[in-house]
């Protein structure tokens, strides 16, 4: 990459440190820099620079009526996911913006969620060799019974940090 962007050169840091840290110290630099993820308790479980998992605990300030993740609370977790992912892999000269997101709430969620967001090599070269794009990252939320309580498709665009 030949602009590295601040967030892959944290994390190609923070993956020298001990398993045990790795995640904990990812964590804590997410939710300092997107407060929603530190207000909402999100967690970073890991990543291969491809992919991230992030957790989303069932605690009481996240959760709705009927003592579920609220909906809310899930569609964050995705675009967190997919966000980060997007982050890690764009050149430190483009800036990642959310285009749309489409959410449907299939089945009722219990306990915990998880959120794996990926991007295939295909997606990460045109990332790093256009200048202005967009893509749909996949990512794949489920609760404690490994069933998915939402479909979810987010759209990511990337435009140049500086204007010509």
């Amino acid at each position: 990459m030949k602009h590295v962007n601040p967030l892959r050169r944290m994390v190609l840091k923070v993956q020298s440190y001990p398993q045990w840290l790795q995640n904990f110290v990812l964590t804590l630099i997410f939710r300092h820099t997107v407060k929603l993820s530190g207000t909402v308790g999100q967690e970073i479980l890991g990543t291969d620079l491809n992919s991230v998992t992030f957790r989303q605990k069932n605690k009481k300030k996240v959760q709705n009526h009927i003592g579920g993740v609220h909906a809310a609370g899930m569609a964050l977790l995705g675009e967190s996911a997919t966000g980060f992912v997007v982050g890690l892999n764009l050149p430190g000269d483009k800036l990642p913006l959310l285009k749309s997101m489409h959410v449907d709430y299939t089945k009722r969620a219990k306990g915990d969620l998880v959120a794996v967001a990926n991007l295939t090599n295909e997606q990460i070269q045109l990332m790093q060799t256009t200048e202005k794009g967009e893509i749909n990252v996949s990512v794949r939320v489920t609760d404690e019974e490994n069933k998915a309580p939402i479909e979810c498709e987010y759209v990511w665009a990337w435009v140049p940090k500086k204007r010509r």
